[in-house]
């Protein structure tokens, strides 16, 4: 038994170390003709994760959510923290209306969450959609440049 426990070890912390990747590659911005028709856009701010991806935010302390395209929405809590959530499926026309709405009967936004894409104007009003969240990652954002 005592044998198995290293192997155990070496495998955890390789799965330890993959996730880990792969929260850190969700903050990075993506390139080319392939990645903007999947619905991402080039301009988004990078995102330097400053500690561990949590599940839930509390509603009471979202002061700002700015959609940055069809995968990616970045919320400002209180104390300027920002929190980028990527989704784990495109949400069609999320990154062209940029406007979303919720429903949770919690005081907290979580990762099983589905947000509804709504028409930001013009034309008939109504959802466009629903799509799940993702974790709540913590990040410094880069500067952004003037539009």
């Amino acid at each position: 038994m005592s044998a198995l426990k290293p192997k155990a070890l070496r495998i955890a912390a390789v799965l330890t170390m993959s996730a880990a990747a792969l929260s850190l590659g969700a903050c990075a911005p993506g390139s080319g003709a392939k990645w903007a028709a999947a619905g991402h856009a080039a301009d988004i701010p990078a995102a330097t994760p400053t500690g561990k991806a949590v599940t839930c935010i509390p509603i009471t302390s979202i002061r700002e959510s700015r959609v940055r395209d069809d995968w990616t929405i970045d919320f400002r809590t209180g104390g300027d923290t920002w929190y980028r959530n990527t989704l784990p499926n495109r949400c069609s026309n999320l990154g062209f209306e940029r406007s979303f709405s919720y429903a949770t009967s919690l005081a907290q936004l979580c990762n099983v969450d589905i947000i509804t894409v709504f028409r930001n104007g013009g034309g008939p009003t109504g959802p466009l959609g629903s799509c799940g969240l993702g974790m709540f990652q913590p990040v410094k954002l880069a500067k952004e440049g003037k539009k």
